[in-house]
Formats: C-alpha cells, sequence, structure tokens
C-alpha cells in the first residue's frame, strides 16, 4: 500500500503524463517562489448516497467489466466519512498530506463482483487487455491492472479519524442506500 511519502508514479499513461509534469512543476517552483503550508488530504474513491449512481448504473448494466487480470488495488471512501475526515483536518489536522481511504484496499477483481452481487446485477464481464484499450484507453486499464491502494494510518493517527465504513464490504453492502442513518466518526 502507497503511503504519503511514496513517490507518485513516475511513469504514468500517456493520458496522465501532462498531469504529472504539472504536479512536479508546481512540487519544484511555488515553493522557491512563495513557501507555503496547508493540509492535503487524498480521498480515495468516493461512494454512497447521490455520489455512486452513475458507477453503480454501469454495474447493472454490466458496462463495467473486469479487465484483464484485475489486479489494480483500490482504495475506497465512503463519502460521509469523508467528509467527517475533512473535519478531523480542520479542527487537528498540522500541515501535511492525508491518505483518506478505508482500512480495506482491494483488487478490482475482488471489489467489483462483490458490488455486483450488492446491487442485485450478474457479475461482471471480463474482458482481456487489448480489448480494455481499444473500449476505454490505457488509464483505465492502469486503474483495472496496475494502480496499487494507499494506507490511511497517518490520518488516523494524526487526525484522530476513523472510517464509519471501515471496509468497502461494509459499505457497499449497506452504505449505498440514500436512506441509510447518519453513522458517527470517531
Amino acid at each position: 500500500m502507497k503511503t504519503e511519502d511514496d513517490p507518485l508514479d513516475p511513469d504514468p499513461p500517456a493520458a496522465q503524463r501532462e498531469s504529472l509534469a504539472a504536479i512536479r512543476y508546481l512540487e519544484r517552483v511555488v515553493p522557491a517562489a512563495a513557501p507555503m503550508q496547508g493540509i492535503v488530504l487524498r480521498y480515495g474513491s468516493f461512494y454512497g448516497p447521490g455520489v455512486s449512481d452513475a458507477f453503480v448504473a454501469l454495474v447493472r448494466k454490466r458496462r463495467l467489466p473486469v479487465i484483464g487480470d484485475g489486479a489494480g488495488i483500490w482504495s475506497f471512501l465512503h463519502i460521509r466519512d469523508a467528509a467527517a475526515a475533512t473535519v478531523a483536518a480542520l479542527e487537528h489536522g498540522r500541515p501535511g498530506v492525508y491518505n483518506v481511504v478505508d482500512d480495506e484496499p482491494a483488487r478490482v477483481r475482488e471489489w467489483l463482483p462483490f458490488l455486483a452481487q450488492a446491487v442485485g446485477a450478474k457479475p461482471p464481464r471480463r474482458i482481456p487487455v487489448w480489448l480494455g484499450r481499444l473500449a476505454a484507453g490505457e488509464v483505465a486499464v492502469a486503474a483495472m491492472t496496475q494502480i496499487r491502494g494507499s494506507s490511511n494510518a497517518r490520518a488516523k493517527r494524526e487526525l484522530g479519524w476513523q472510517p464509519a465504513w471501515p471496509s468497502w464490504r461494509q459499505g457497499f453492502s449497506g452504505g449505498l442506500a440514500a436512506a441509510e442513518p447518519v453513522r458517527g466518526a470517531a
């Protein structure tokens, strides 16, 4: 799992290289021109009421396949946990970077079929990498096969934050409905 101290991907897909170059430029130029301090929250993939509706619709229509071996590791975050972490950062955070994700990063081949089952859909299709590149592009293939999950240890330790939905398993099973009760955060 990636921590806040791990470098960004040194060789991202072509469609993301311009963004990486811009980030590196800012990291190099801004501190020299105007030293700044702030808090950066790196959120996981959001889900929850009103946030994941389009994503879930793709799963229900079987339009979100597992590409290749599905070895990409995703980190998720319920939208209400994102709000709680943001408040914790404002109240307790020191300048720095914090990964705000749940406790259980997961491979696509694990979480996508689970999500399909949780929303009453058929299992996702599986397609080879070459077809994924044609249909969705290199960034989607990288997300499905190569990315690594993130650790939330620093956010939990330094912000005093705990996700109410510590696992995407719990969140997908009970945290997608709009009428869910509000759960407290530590």
